[in-house]
């Protein structure tokens, strides 16, 4: 059984960089944000389906320097999800219900 996080067809996708270049850094963020929540300065968590997964991954490969830059994208599994501890302040992401009218 799924958790309440996210649908059969949505994956909770842990995204982390480490970018030297500010200019980069700050386009890759800008990037990560259209697909997730920042949790911390270098670290996203996005609830996506297969299909926003691989449209980041592109984005994110025509951004970085492969040879200068590191990008890791985690994905975790319903039963991970329920099991992400927060230590202080911040609370897991979560998949909202939007209505656009």
């Amino acid at each position: 059984m799924l958790c309440a996080f996210f649908s059969e067809k949505s994956m909770f996708c842990v995204v982390s960089y480490d970018i030297p270049d500010n200019k980069r850094r700050r386009k890759l963020a800008k990037i990560i944000m259209d697909y997730g929540d920042r949790v911390q300065y270098s670290v996203f968590e996005c609830i996506l389906d297969k299909k926003l997964l691989d449209k980041m991954i592109r984005s994110i490969y025509e951004t970085v320097s492969e040879d200068e830059d590191s990008v890791r994208i985690y994905t975790l599994c319903a039963g991970c999800v329920k099991d992400i501890a927060v230590i202080g302040c911040g609370e897991v992401s979560e998949d909202k219900d939007v209505y656009i009218i």
